[in-house]
């Protein structure tokens, strides 16, 4: 029983030390954002994934953007072997500009692999993921929108760069119709574009959710170079 507080000790010891990389930046960038660096990041060059959140986490408050997504499934103990970005947007929609900011930001100051640039997103985040991929696909190399939708202006842009669409059937928030939209138009101005379209049987604008805590998503980002 002498031994449970030296066990406890220890085990807030690890885990403060294993969340010791992430921190938030204020005032650099017009967005606040949350980033975490991984451990290996001085010694060679990172990938970055920049996580959009969606309209529900919007505010002042950073720490809503940890209530889903990207961060949450790091809370819960998903090791991520890039550079995450997580911003948080006050209120209205996502300024690709503003994102860029970040993105400037962060390969100014880190070690970045500039060949591995990635965005995903959920619902708002969604369409802010596709507005910004498209209106900067010579920045990223591959993006995964979930349960949102897109301009067709940007989809000749986007069929250049790999895209993961994907979208519950009983998602009753933003219709299945606003991904199958821009879908559609990426397929009509290439159809040979590297996009993949998922249709998940049953999932909701919550459920989706899940896909942040499963290997699918990172395993096809991460694989991905631009030349």
């Amino acid at each position: 029983m002498k031994l449970k507080p030296v066990f406890i000790s220890l085990f807030i010891l690890l885990s403060s030390f294993g969340y010791s990389q992430l921190k938030t930046i204020t005032n650099q960038t017009t967005y606040p954002f949350w980033i975490n660096i991984p451990q290996k990041e001085s010694a060679e060059k990172q990938p970055v994934l920049i996580f959009l959140h969606g309209k529900s986490l919007s505010g002042t408050d950073l720490n809503r953007v940890r209530r889903y997504g990207v961060l949450r499934a790091m809370d819960k103990g998903r090791k991520i072997p890039a550079i995450v970005v997580a911003p948080q947007l006050a209120k209205g929609n996502w300024n690709p500009d503003k994102v860029l900011e970040i993105l400037e930001y962060v390969k100014k100051n880190y070690n970045v692999d500039e060949s591995r640039i990635y965005v995903c997103g959920m619902s708002l985040g969604g369409y802010g993921t596709l507005h910004f991929a498209g209106k900067y696909a010579d920045k990223i190399t591959a993006a995964v929108a979930i349960c949102g939708g897109g301009n067709t202006n940007d989809a000749c842009k986007l069929a250049t760069i790999p895209i993961w669409i994907q979208h519950g059937d009983k998602d009753y928030i933003v219709p299945l119709s606003e991904s199958q939209k821009i879908v559609n138009a990426i397929r009509k101005c290439n159809d040979k574009a590297n996009l993949i379209f998922t249709i998940i049987k049953g999932g909701n604008h919550g459920t989706v959710e899940s896909i942040f805590h499963e290997d699918a998503m990172y395993n096809w980002l991460f694989k991905q170079k631009r030349e």
